[in-house]
């Protein structure tokens, strides 16, 4: 008996590039076949009415420390991504790129390893991996450990290059403090992702990087000097260089609203039609969970009003999901929600590859689909991934 066609209905669908009214749904075998008008169902098909939810592939969001009260620093094994997936898809994430923090370099080898066994154990929701430092700048370290912070050396680059050949995806954050040009070529050309982060380099230096292979910012203006008219740093290089993505941490709390806006001007003015900004939820140990506080290689981190902080209140990871940073992004900055909606679906995947700039959502999984509350308060799965 074959499984009967299941249509969704009664809201907006966001097709990856707009939000598409009084349209259906229909998926037939698990996958997505067609988006038409509106109808009444047929006698053989499950019909779902939205009743005003929105209806829209899943995010991916390319940086997550941790969730479900771990971090991947603490639990570096492929149990420990399960678990982390799992509470992201919970909030609406259907794929990650979990991030381990800067670390030593046997965790990292040991993330990279349990990585590659997530990968091919088919655990859902994991796409790759994202290493944030260690190979960042002192100046800017923010809630990384100090100590573990170092110049990329020759064995360290072996590794990223093996890791880029065992991985499908691999981001890596740097500075031009600690890593070379010669480096940056070396990486790119192996096909990891390179994005500047936790640096002090300057405008010029930045776009030197760009054209050596870099192509992510991380966290726009968080842990990189400030936008200066005089001098505007690796912030001037993303909002004017059109080749370079910007990932942004829309909690209202790492980012002014009036400079998100302004971000979102500049991005959207002089990159693609869809614009080069992705949303980040650079998400700690307490997402999807309710806890207080945690500790990041022995030091706490408290989670107090929507922040997480080390004790000297140093900002440490966001306590942030994306569905309320697509609320702060309509509510607190004029942005359109399917604006908001390509940050958070569309531009990750075309960072990483997954999506083409004429993507089309025809042919995606129905466990790829997130039903979005229509006041923007939460997001889940519209079904679960049979395994």
């Amino acid at each position: 008996m074959s499984r009967p066609s299941t249509v969704y209905g009664g809201g907006p669908i966001f097709d990856g590039h707009s939000l598409q009214q009084g349209m259906s749904a229909r998926f037939e075998a698990g996958r997505l076949v067609s988006l038409v008008p509106h109808r009444p169902p047929a006698a053989d098909e499950t019909y779902v009415d939205l009743a005003g939810d929105i209806l829209s592939p899943g995010y991916l969001d390319l940086q997550v420390n941790g969730g479900d009260g771990i971090m991947l620093n603490a639990e570096p094994n492929c149990a420990g991504l399960d678990r982390i997936a799992r509470a992201h898809r919970r909030l609406g994430a259907v794929q990650i790129l979990p991030t381990l923090i800067t670390d030593t370099p046997q965790k990292t080898a040991q993330v990279i390893a349990a990585t590659q066994q997530a990968i091919t154990a088919g655990v859902p929701g994991i796409v790759g991996l994202h290493l944030e430092g260690p190979h960042l700048a002192q100046s800017r370290k923010g809630a990384h450990d100090a100590a573990l912070i170092r110049a990329m050396t020759p064995a360290d680059l072996d590794m990223l290059l093996a890791a880029a050949e065992a991985l499908p995806v691999l981001m890596v954050t740097l500075a031009p403090e600690s890593v070379n040009l010669d480096q940056i070529r070396a990486l790119r050309q192996a096909g990891v992702i390179l994005s500047l982060g936790h640096t002090d380099a300057p405008y010029e230096q930045a776009m030197d990087y760009a054209e050596a292979g870099v192509t992510c910012v991380t966290h726009l203006f968080n842990a990189m000097s400030p936008l200066g008219h005089r001098a505007p740093g690796v912030p001037g290089a993303a909002l004017t260089n059109s080749q370079l993505f910007a990932g942004l941490i829309a909690d209202g709390i790492h980012v002014h609203p009036a400079a998100l806006r302004t971000a979102w001007a500049a991005k959207m003015g002089n990159a693609s039609p869809e614009g080069k900004i992705y949303l980040v939820s650079d998400a700690m140990a307490p997402a999807g969970s309710d806890l207080t506080s945690f500790q990041l290689e022995g030091r706490q981190i408290l989670r107090q009003n929507g922040r997480l902080t080390l004790a000297d209140g140093t900002l440490a990871g966001a306590d942030l999901d994306l569905t309320t940073a697509l609320r702060i992004l309509v509510s607190h900055c004029d942005i359109a929600l399917q604006d908001a909606l390509t940050a958070a679906v569309t531009t990750p995947r075309q960072v990483i590859g997954q999506w083409a700039q004429d993507c089309t959502v025809i042919g995606l999984a129905e466990h790829d689909f997130i039903r979005i509350q229509s006041d923007l308060s939460t997001a889940q799965p519209i079904c679960e991934i049979s395994r």
